[in-house]
């Protein structure tokens, strides 16, 4: 996976405030089915946002870092309790993906 340069990840922001979390990863932690739904919206959509819930900032951070070694996506931006994750598709579904679906709000 290459590395997201400053324009890369001013233009997938860009898309992600569009988009609504996705994901929410709650006071169960990282279980196995919510690493098969993170696999599967990524597949489908390839930019996501996940909602982390709980207070103690290591912990959401920690779980965060399990999600993305467990999904291989890389992290676009993480503020707060909101993080911007993306995996890219060899075949994306052009209904589903968010790349494509909101191509026209990226710098051309």
């Amino acid at each position: 996976m290459k590395n997201l340069t400053a324009e890369d990840r001013q233009n997938l922001r860009r898309i992600g405030h569009q988009l609504k979390p996705v994901i929410l990863l709650g006071a169960q932690g990282v279980t196995e089915a919510l690493i098969e739904e993170l696999q599967r919206a990524l597949n489908d959509h390839e930019l996501i946002k996940v909602r982390l819930y709980g207070e103690d900032r290591d912990q959401r951070k920690a779980d965060l870092e399990a999600l993305i070694s467990a999904s291989g996506c890389q992290l676009v931006q993480s503020i707060g309790k909101i993080a911007l994750l993306l995996r890219r598709n060899t075949q994306p579904n052009p209904r589903l993906s968010n790349l494509q679906r909101f191509a026209h709000l990226l710098n051309r």
